[in-house]
């Protein structure tokens, strides 16, 4: 990439951490925009030996033709002219990150800005992946108390893994991208608690913009005017609070939503990571169920064994035959 071209920033974090309501304060700033969730970057990076040596044009045409109809994603919520994404793609670099950066890069110009991002939670088990795309890319991992991201999740119509499953899920998150913090540059990484961007929202998006060498906008106090972009299923069921103005009324709802055995198993599990973050762990006399903590353990171990089997298999994918990184 360019040392002038403005640099992708992602967002991730542990589903139900807040990160639609991040997304948006960043989306309301005049210079960046980050589409909904589309989830069509990494399908269409692990198709990629079937599109062949992208130096030849019909090659990247074919690419340009997955980037813009992907099969089980949600890439329509771009709202992108489909045309222009493939003459980009076909015109631009022979890249694979030049070609996925291509339609986010429509995206942005569509709104008249110039810095794009992308926001997937999961995105923390692909860090090393997106640096190989955008090796000057961005992260910013915005963290909550796991009580309230497990008692978030489980009320989810979606989730089907339960507390245990939320409570793994969570703690693999934290590690995952506390191993990214380590690994990366000071300026590629930020962590923000959900709890201090809602009650101090100004200072934590001012130390944002520092960090992503942006200036603050008093727009970003307002996400609940961009929330209005969101697809309407997400605004108005699992995001509806996206619309409302920033608080903290959702900070500490575990209390009232986990059972004292669901509270024990997530403290007993999380603790040490809780309060490395800075959240109070009171002593508690019930300890969790052994049969929980055997489902937890066995659920995590299978959560890192994935996440290592396709990480390894991204890494075969991004250099058999050069580098993946965006050239534009």
């Amino acid at each position: 990439m360019s040392p002038t071209t403005p640099r992708p920033v992602f967002v991730i974090g542990c589903p139900r951490s807040g990160t639609t309501l991040l997304t948006l304060m960043l989306s309301s700033h005049s210079r960046i925009a980050i589409p909904p969730e589309t989830r069509f970057l990494l399908p269409v990076f692990r198709r990629r030996p079937s599109f062949g040596d992208l130096h030849v044009t019909a090659n990247r045409r074919r690419l340009a033709r997955a980037l813009v109809k992907p099969k089980g994603t949600k890439f329509r919520h771009l709202g992108v002219d489909p045309a222009a994404v493939k003459k980009a793609v076909v015109q631009g670099p022979p890249t694979m990150g030049s070609a996925i950066g291509a339609v986010y890069r429509t995206y942005a110009a569509a709104q008249g800005k110039p810095r794009w991002g992308d926001k997937q939670p999961s995105y923390y088990r692909n860090v090393d992946l997106l640096r190989e795309l955008w090796p000057d890319a961005q992260f910013v991992h915005l963290v909550r108390d796991g009580r309230d991201a497990v008692a978030s999740l489980k009320r989810m119509r979606w989730w089907r893994q339960g507390t245990v499953g939320a409570a793994a899920t969570w703690v693999h998150a934290v590690d995952c991208a506390r191993r990214a913090q380590r690994r990366l540059p000071e300026d590629a990484f930020l962590e923000i608690r959900y709890e201090d961007l809602v009650t101090a929202p100004r200072e934590e998006l001012e130390r944002l913009c520092a960090f992503l060498g942006e200036e603050f906008e008093e727009t970003m106090l307002e996400p609940h005017r961009e929330a209005e972009r969101l697809p309407p299923r997400q605004r108005d069921t699992w995001h509806s609070q996206t619309r409302e103005a920033v608080g903290a009324s959702r900070v500490g709802t575990y209390v009232d939503q986990l059972t004292s055995a669901e509270l024990a198993l997530v403290e007993q599990v999380a603790g040490s990571r809780l309060g490395r973050l800075g959240y109070d762990v009171p002593r508690r006399a019930n300890r969790a169920e052994p049969a929980d903590l055997a489902r937890f353990a066995k659920v995590l171990a299978s959560m890192r064994l994935r996440t290592r089997v396709l990480a390894a298999r991204d890494r075969w994918l991004a250099r058999p035959n050069g580098s993946v990184a965006d050239l534009t």
